[in-house]
């Protein structure tokens, strides 16, 4: 029974393949094409967009990479700094000439300064160059009008606008790319000395005898300062009592970003009037006043005068 039904299957099966190959042989060619399916395509597809994703790919990294080169981000910056020729070693070169003659013509032309030469309070404040008429015999030895002073340093000597008053002060400073610690990134050594003059001149100003010593000072360094700028300290006065001032400022970029903050306290020594208050404010560029005596009088300078003279209770607290 098993071995009948068996063979009516198999015959049934091939009657059935002759009847469906009967069919095809009737259609016409074209509908046979259409109904004949080809392999997919998806290995060659597969295939192509790889490397379409891989091309796409390099052509970006390296886009990127130009890009990159030509203007690096701030971290890779500061980073891997770009490398720098050495300062002039003449700062009298013609060369040199030319370099500072171009800081000093962007320096007048910064927008921070036109603007407050432009404000209605204008005749409230003046302009002064410290070190810049600084005799030549002091000036050697003198760390920031001296040793610090030329291209790729200190090329320019700070233009200070300061209140009529000597509440508040701006002071502008190119900072060279030979003042460097880490490369491309200013000393906070050098920026410290720097705000420590700054605001010894609003706090002198505003003491007695015009003189005075730094008792404390206090920074806060917010940001690396990138060299090869220009750069603002605002320095303003807090407090007067007696021989002592207490005054504060911060240095910033040109766009406003704070990159150290700082706060000092200024003291009036009592061997003060051993000094020639009028040389000390001509040295800061201010303005002197001599009541008719010499208009270039020399400073009576404790390493230059005559121990007989100095009476110890000046150096007691």
């Amino acid at each position: 029974m098993s071995t009948h039904l068996l063979r009516r299957v198999t015959v049934s099966s091939r009657a059935s393949s002759i009847v469906r190959a009967r069919h095809h042989a009737k259609q016409p060619f074209a509908a046979r094409l259409q109904s004949t399916s080809s392999p997919p395509p998806s290995a060659s597809r597969a295939g192509y967009s790889t490397l379409t994703i891989l091309s796409a790919g390099a052509t970006l990294s390296i886009c990127a990479y130009a890009l990159g080169a030509v203007f690096p981000p701030p971290p890779a910056t500061l980073l891997f700094p770009r490398l720098a020729p050495a300062p002039p070693s003449d700062p009298d070169s013609p060369e040199s000439r030319a370099y500072t003659a171009d800081l000093e013509a962007e320096l007048q032309s910064l927008p921070m300064l036109s603007e407050l030469r432009s404000r209605e309070d204008k005749d409230q404040w003046y302009e002064a160059r410290p070190y810049r008429t600084f005799p030549e015999e002091r000036r050697v030895n003198n760390l920031t009008a001296g040793a610090l002073r030329g291209p790729g340093k200190l090329a320019l000597a700070p233009l200070i606008r300061s209140k009529n008053d000597e509440s508040e002060a701006y002071a502008w400073i190119h900072l060279g790319r030979g003042l460097c610690g880490h490369d491309g990134i200013v000393h906070g050594g050098l920026l410290a000395t720097l705000l420590d003059e700054t605001l010894a001149r609003t706090a002198i100003s505003n003491l007695p005898d015009k003189v005075g010593v730094t008792a404390n000072l206090s920074l806060n360094y917010r940001a690396p300062t990138r060299a090869n700028q220009f750069v603002v300290i605002k320095t303003k006065l807090d407090s007067v009592k007696g021989r002592k001032t207490v005054v504060s400022g911060t240095l910033e970029d040109l766009d406003g970003c704070v990159l150290v903050q700082a706060t000092a306290t200024f003291v009036q020594p009592k061997y003060a009037k051993l000094l020639n208050a009028d040389v000390l404010k001509h040295a800061m560029g201010e303005p002197t006043t001599h009541h008719g005596k010499d208009p270039h009088p020399e400073p009576v300078l404790l390493a230059d005068g005559d121990p007989a003279k100095i009476d110890p209770k000046h150096f007691r607290k």
